[in-house]
């Protein structure tokens, strides 16, 4: 495409990161995307995940892979309705086993992306043996009857959590959970306004997405449900409040200060640490909780991705010294294989029997509980919580070496094996393209992850992953790092 037919990408578009034209492989996107690019802040395409639009990806595709691969793409192209971030699809999978996926190719790559449903890695063989005997014994119950498996993964559960958080709804999605969240608040409260944050994900409905902070879910769908206010996250390298290095904390007073502005307030609704990762300063959570008893607001924290141990506490919370009103688990909680949620409330919740929180087809689903409970049994029994805070230590610590040798990382962060790697430019400004590079660089040489907010390297890897392959990731990721001004690797 000639330089001047181009169209002018940074229009318009807020700051967040840099366009694409400096990005190789222009050639390669039609003239269509390229309108639609234009049309879509870049926020959009860049804040929940990497865009499978770009550029860069098709020219990765025309490197990396054979025929019978671009055939099937072609067909999942042609069947299924296009959308930012999954389809068109990246690759094929033919396999996924513990901590790693094989591509159809044959390929094999450590999967530290995961969709966050791998806790206890890929077809862990006790969840799949637990599931085969229950489609023997009971493959469904229908609603107005329970079975077995849900009434114990729920009590489960209830040990597991502190507090008085006794009461447990099942969900077939952590969207649906959220939803559930979200009118026990108004039942319980009177109220129907919340506080969330910008750049939070809850999932995809238009719930979720009302009190969700990615542009690419919200824009151009309103309108959203009404007295959905939102606050800046505790990320003080990119905060309002210009924190700088350290987070001062004025993002937790804030939270306040809208509460008592409004001053009908139903639920603070947030993730415990952004899958981002964003990691709150230990008291952050201790002034959020307390303006929320102050104001009469709940407390609703979503841990749908991080939760069961990932970061090396069973529930994120823990972490902070406090206990919510509700706890949102999901993703992992079927064992990686069953779409499986649960909404965990405090005793005192229990006041919506007049009404349906829920009430979904599969909401106790006994196949699905089934895998949850071979997943508790796998997340105690192999010691998968206290794994992930000694591997997720060392492996922060391995990074942290990096970044030492690699002027292009600006900042690591995490906790247990929840880890965030961020690409920053001499300048201050989020290194966007290079993130994007790095990623294709990786899955060239056989790391699997997602880039968020455009410049974030997200790693979040099995519970079940050894030192040796994490070792083997941050290795890949410095030749990665190293390789950027010579060129993608074949």
């Amino acid at each position: 495409m000639p330089e001047a037919s181009r169209p002018a990408l940074s229009d318009g578009f807020p700051p967040i990161c840099p366009s694409w034209r400096d990005a190789a492989g222009w050639q390669s996107v039609t003239k269509l995307q390229i309108h639609k690019m234009h049309d879509l802040p870049k926020q959009q395409l860049a804040s929940e995940g990497d865009v499978n639009t770009t550029p860069a990806r098709s020219a990765w595709q025309a490197r990396q892979l054979d025929d019978a691969t671009r055939e099937l793409l072609e067909a999942d192209a042609d069947v299924f309705l296009h959308q930012s971030l999954s389809t068109p699809c990246l690759n094929v999978l033919k396999g996924a086993k513990g901590a790693t996926i094989t591509d159809l190719q044959g390929r094999e790559l450590l999967d530290f992306h995961g969709n966050n449903v791998h806790q206890v890695g890929f077809g862990h063989p006790r969840v799949i043996e637990r599931i085969k005997q229950q489609l023997d014994e009971l493959s469904f119950c229908t609603r107005r009857y329970v079975c077995e498996p849900p009434v114990e993964l729920a009590r489960r559960l209830i040990e597991l959590a502190p507090g008085d958080l006794n009461r447990v709804l099942f969900a077939p999605g952590g969207t649906s959970a959220i939803g559930m969240a979200l009118k026990l608040a108004r039942v319980a409260t009177g109220r129907f306004k919340t506080i969330s944050m910008w750049d939070a994900f809850h999932g995809a409905s238009l719930d979720a997405i009302s009190i969700g902070g990615e542009a690419v879910f919200r824009q151009g769908i309103g309108p959203l449900l009404p007295g959905s206010e939102h606050v800046p996250p505790p990320d003080h390298r990119h905060c309002p409040f210009k924190c700088g290095q350290t987070c001062n904390l004025n993002c937790a007073d804030y939270v306040e200060y809208v509460l008592e502005k409004e001053g009908d307030v139903a639920a603070v609704v947030a993730e415990t640490i952004r899958c981002t990762p964003y990691v709150p300063p230990k008291d952050y959570w201790k002034r959020v909780r307390a303006a929320c008893d102050r104001h009469g607001a709940l407390l609703i924290l979503d841990e749908i991705p991080i939760g069961l141990g990932r970061t090396g506490k069973f529930f994120a919370f823990e972490h902070y010294d406090i206990v919510p009103d509700m706890v949102v688990l999901g993703k992992g909680l079927g064992g990686g294989v069953f779409p499986l949620a649960a909404l965990i409330a405090r005793e005192g919740l229990n006041v919506a029997s007049h009404t349906a929180l829920g009430h979904y087809t599969h909401e106790k689903s006994p196949v699905a509980c089934a895998a949850g409970l071979a997943t508790l049994d796998v997340i105690r029994d192999e010691k998968l919580v206290e794994r992930a805070a000694t591997l997720g230590a060392r492996t922060i610590d391995l990074l942290n070496e990096l970044k030492n040798r690699q002027p292009l990382i600006g900042e690591v962060r995490g906790v247990g094996l929840l880890m965030g790697v961020e690409l920053i430019k001499s300048d201050g400004a989020r290194a966007c393209a290079e993130a994007e590079s790095v990623m294709y660089e990786c899955l060239s040489r056989g790391l699997n992850f997602k880039v968020t907010m455009g410049n974030i390297l997200t790693l979040t890897p099995a519970l079940t992953v050894t030192a040796d392959e994490l070792a083997r990731a941050v290795q890949i990721l410095d030749a990665s790092l190293s390789s950027l001004s010579l060129g993608p690797s074949e």
